[in-house]
């Protein structure tokens, strides 16, 4: 996955002065021309790296950017990488309204980030959901509650939240927040979300529990993706979910996912081939059933 190569690579240019754009591509067994292409992407996220020509040449940092490599974990370097990378493509002025200079040795990943904008998976969206969006930053930024019509599985309800973080997950955007009617935090998509006003009354921030920054553990609306994998395709469910994430029978591997946007569930799917089994729930078997039949038809009658 590009994202993990980008963190990567960051985390060796923090741990080296100056690495060479041979030795990065054997080390993720990708081409220069991919480096090169990773190393201008994480120069677009505000990281300054730095190119030497000649002999002693290669990539570093440039002296003076402020990245305590001691402090910061895999998730941390995720969050920086990842809202470095994709704020500017939800705020209409297309401006960061702070710069990540340095974390400091107690700093929180997503407090340190001075941004009410979590984005998990870099993106450069910027459609319908950028007014929603602009609004609810404002909102945090304010410390202002927000009300809301909010559409889900058991009907239509109005919501008053104190809004703390809009994220990107799963493909999909979502405010989280302290719900003031069940007293708990809770996740929101925005695209079920509707009718957005930002109120007049204040809040004052909450400490956000320790068991309750798991973003994952909010989602509303989950269903669970049960699948037996081949065992050829073992590497791509480490590589994506690690090696807990399975187990492995004379059947194949067995794996259990909870998720939120069946089409991107689906398209994952899909790009396995005949080298996995969808078993629950119902309605993903019978949409992966339909996309396969109507691969085989549009092949089978030649159409472009």
């Amino acid at each position: 996955m590009k994202l993990d190569r980008l963190l990567g690579i960051l985390t060796v240019l923090l741990q080296n002065d100056r690495v060479t754009a041979p030795f990065l591509a054997d080390k993720y067994e990708v081409t220069r021309r991919t480096i090169g292409r990773d190393i201008d992407a994480l120069c677009r996220a505000g990281i300054p790296i730095v190119t030497h020509q000649g002999a002693g040449g290669g990539i570093s940092i440039a002296e003076g950017f402020k990245l305590d490599k001691t402090v910061l974990t895999t998730d941390e370097l995720a969050g920086i990488v990842a809202a470095l990378k994709g704020l500017d493509s939800v705020s209409e002025s297309s401006q960061m309204e702070r710069t990540l200079d340095k974390l400091g040795a107690n700093a929180d990943a997503v407090v340190s980030l001075g941004q009410p904008v979590v984005i998990d998976l870099g993106s450069h969206y910027k459609g319908s959901l950028a007014g929603k969006i602009e609004q609810i930053k404002r909102a945090i930024l304010d410390t202002r509650c927000i009300q809301f019509e909010y559409f889900y599985e058991k009907g239509q309800h109005t919501r008053r939240i104190e809004p703390y973080f809009v994220i990107f997950q799963w493909s999909s955007w979502y405010v989280f927040g302290f719900c003031t009617q069940r007293q708990d935090w809770r996740m929101f998509k925005l695209n079920r979300l509707w009718d957005l006003i930002t109120c007049d009354e204040s809040f004052t921030a909450r400490p956000i529990p320790p068991e309750r920054r798991d973003m994952y553990s909010h989602m509303t609306d989950e269903h669970t993706l049960r699948a037996i994998f081949a065992p050829s395709v073992k590497y791509l469910l480490v590589d994506a979910y690690g090696p807990d994430s399975f187990h492995e029978d004379e059947a194949g591997l067995h794996f259990e996912f909870d998720y939120t946007n069946e089409n991107y569930v689906l398209s994952w799917l899909l790009g396995f081939g005949d080298k996995v089994k969808v078993l629950s729930p119902p309605e993903l078997v019978q949409a992966v059933q339909t996309s396969a039949r109507k691969i085989l038809t549009r092949y089978e009658n030649g159409s472009q």
